[in-house]
């Protein structure tokens, strides 16, 4: 079992330019679970990982990992407890799927230190969790969008964080796949305690795979906690403008969203007319 650790953002503002993306967002990650960022495009989600990850610099404010601002701790340093999975990564040319699930190694080798049997146990196991171990040799630009983005969550698995960020991870994945990533990053967090942050689209996917549930509106959070809390008709509407009903799912027992387009509504039902009698 890993270690849990507490990820926050205290007063945090981001942006690009002249742009401001985030304006003084606290936020607070609990630690040893499943927490899904979800929120309409453009409002910072992305931007909000890259912040986590000490990719992006903040404006102001700063980013805590146990109690360390990670954008004052050495990258490789950490590496070995924070991992991320950028929504649009890119593999070098030519580079084989075993070499590029190999890189998620490269934090816990030390200087003058050699490749070792833990080193290929975690490749291995990567690829193995993924569905990814008969593309082992082939090139990674040679491969599907599904099948590249099954190898890119394998380099991060084979990094072995304590806290795991993924942008969007179900990207380019049909329906199948999708389902298989999604209960991968869960055996991950029940068995080894991984804290998993991950950016979802599917409303429906989040409520049912994420513990806690963070919404946010263009810059700052809407609301937070659990997708029963967070995922009502009221919220959904303020967030994502969608009109919708939101009933219990069949299979988990969490929140289920319908959405209410202006096509394809089921007339209401409506009583015979009777006869008029002579």
């Amino acid at each position: 079992m890993t270690t849990s650790h507490s990820l926050a953002a205290e007063g945090l503002t981001l942006g690009y330019g002249d742009r401001t993306v985030i304006d003084s967002l606290d936020l607070c990650v609990p630690a040893g679970l499943m927490t899904a960022i979800v929120g309409a495009n453009a409002c910072g989600k992305s931007t909000l990982l890259r912040a986590m990850s000490r990719l992006l610099a903040p404006r102001g404010g700063r980013v805590v990992l146990d109690g360390r601002e990670v954008h004052r701790t050495p990258a490789k340093e950490l590496a070995r407890t924070l991992g991320l999975l950028p929504q649009t990564p890119i593999a070098p040319d030519g580079i084989t799927v075993t070499d590029l699930v190999s890189r998620g190694r490269h934090p816990h080798q030390r200087i003058f230190s050699r490749w070792n049997s833990e080193d290929d146990a975690a490749v291995a196991a990567a690829l193995t969790a993924t569905d990814t171990l008969d593309l082992a040799d082939r090139d990674v630009d040679e491969l599907s969008g599904g099948q590249r983005q099954r190898v890119w969550i394998a380099m991060a698995l084979a990094q072995q964080t304590d806290v795991l960020l993924l942008d969007e991870p179900t990207t380019f994945l049909d329906a199948n796949h999708q389902i298989e990533v999604l209960d991968l990053l869960t055996d991950l967090n029940e068995t080894r305690g991984t804290t998993i942050v991950m950016v979802l689209h599917d409303l429906n996917l989040a409520a049912r795979y994420a513990d806690h549930l963070i919404a946010l509106t263009p810059g700052r959070p809407h609301a937070s906690g659990t997708p029963q809390e967070v995922l009502t008709r009221e919220r959904v509407h303020a967030v994502f403008g969608l009109d919708c009903r939101v009933i219990e799912d069949p299979v988990s027992g969490r929140p289920l969203i319908l959405p209410i387009g202006r096509h394809r509504i089921k007339p209401a039902a409506t009583t015979p007319s009777t006869p008029d009698r002579a």
